[in-house]
């Protein structure tokens, strides 16, 4: 479903991405790991326009490399930033309305659906999205984009700077929208949230795939933990 072969990507002259290859397929959840300042986050960001990208990008067999980011998105590719963008003084109600991409089409995603997973959402639908929690914002952003009905979700660091109960509740999102079919991209730090939802992993370091594998495979694989992800 999306292909990347020898991506790029520069923050001025500084070279970020440096050959990234990797693929997800439809109805997959594959999880990239890795330290702060590896690449990670600039990888989704290429993919999605955010950053210029420098290689091949195909989804669902089409080239998207270098479209504008509302394009990609119509194609059917959603993206959640890690810094949880909402619209503060917009409700909950109407921040993920602003998520749907066609009225005249509903997707499988619902308001009543949405609402109905996530009590704390619902309790606050006609609240100010400006006063929820950290946890609430970041549950509000992945659902506003999964009210768009993407095929493919790439979901940027999640649980940043959440509690641990609120970690668990993203996760089993994260994992609701898996056994809906919805393939997903996830960047993310916790390796307990990657090793329990992903079909594969990705490991990366100095802007570059240096692991490709299943959670079991990394679980085995005590060097590439030690020189790649643990602190």
């Amino acid at each position: 479903m999306l292909e990347v072969s020898d991506l790029h990507a520069y923050y001025g002259k500084s070279h970020i991405l440096q050959g990234v290859d990797m693929h997800v397929d439809a109805g997959e959840v594959v999880s990239l790991l890795g330290r702060n300042g590896v690449g990670r986050s600039t990888t989704v960001k290429a993919i999605m326009g955010e950053v210029a990208p420098h290689g091949a990008i195909r989804f669902k067999g089409q080239d998207i490399a270098g479209l504008p980011n509302h394009r990609i998105a119509r194609l059917g590719l959603g993206y959640v930033p890690e810094n949880r963008d909402i619209f503060p003084t917009l409700t909950v109600r109407q921040n993920l309305l602003m998520g749907v991409k066609d009225p005249r089409k509903p997707g499988k995603w619902k308001l009543d659906d949405m609402l109905a997973m996530f009590p704390n959402l619902a309790a606050r639908a006609d609240t100010a999205a400006g006063v929820l929690s950290g946890g609430e914002k970041q549950m509000l952003t992945i659902c506003r984009t999964m009210m768009g009905d993407p095929e493919l979700i790439m979901i940027d660091e999640p649980t940043e700077g959440l509690a641990p109960l609120i970690v668990q509740q993203v996760g089993d999102l994260i994992a609701e929208i898996a056994r809906r079919g919805v393939a997903i991209l996830l960047v993310e730090q916790k390796l307990s949230i990657a090793m329990r939802i992903s079909h594969r992993v990705y490991v990366m370091g100095h802007g570059r795939v240096v692991f490709e594998g299943t959670p079991a495979d990394l679980k085995g694989n005590a060097s590439v933990r030690k020189e790649w992800l643990e602190v």
